[in-house]
């Protein structure tokens, strides 16, 4: 039963020390970061979107998210898919910065691209993927919350429960 894989998931990632590790010094990496860009693709994309609202309202932190649809096929247009949101990034970044890159698989080139072009120029980044524990992205991160599992609706669901977590804590301090 898939409910069952999802609380088997659920217990076995929340009492792990290493994720409440990672959570404590994400919550310093976030108060002490001027802005959150946020980004991903398809569900992590709506997740882009709606944890940038939430971290601009609750949190009281400016943000933005690569959600526009004019904007990402202008860009793709322009620098190809591969090179949108970094070039979106290039456009905005400001010292002080803080990344947050979504990727259930953690192999989406433009997430990629995007999160090691961020770090280059000096920004921070926080990495969410799943599938695979050593994806790509997961290796670009100060901090990667990588999910254990090849469902796109488990990985997906934990990622917007760690950010909300992550949102819950900080907006509390």
């Amino acid at each position: 039963m898939k409910i069952e894989l999802y609380k088997k998931v659920f217990n076995q990632y929340f009492n792990d020390k290493k994720f409440f590790k990672d959570f404590h010094d994400s919550i310093q990496i976030i108060e002490k970061s001027k802005r959150i860009f946020f980004i991903g693709n398809g569900g992590s994309n709506a997740i882009s979107s709606h944890m940038a609202e939430d971290y601009m309202k609750i949190g009281k932190k400016p943000t933005f998210s690569f959600s526009d649809g004019a904007l990402i096929t202008c860009f793709s247009n322009d620098y190809g898919y591969e090179n949108a949101m970094k070039e979106w990034v290039s456009n905005h970044f400001q010292e002080g910065d803080l990344l947050i890159a979504i990727s259930s698989s953690g192999e989406s080139k433009n997430i990629i691209n995007a999160t090691k072009y961020f770090n280059k120029i000096g920004g921070q980044s926080i990495t969410l993927t799943g599938f695979i524990e050593n994806n790509t992205l997961s290796s670009l991160g100060l901090i990667n919350f990588y999910i254990n599992s090849d469902s796109y609706g488990i990985v997906e669901c934990f990622h917007e429960i760690i950010l909300h977590s992550l949102l819950d804590q900080f907006s509390s301090n």
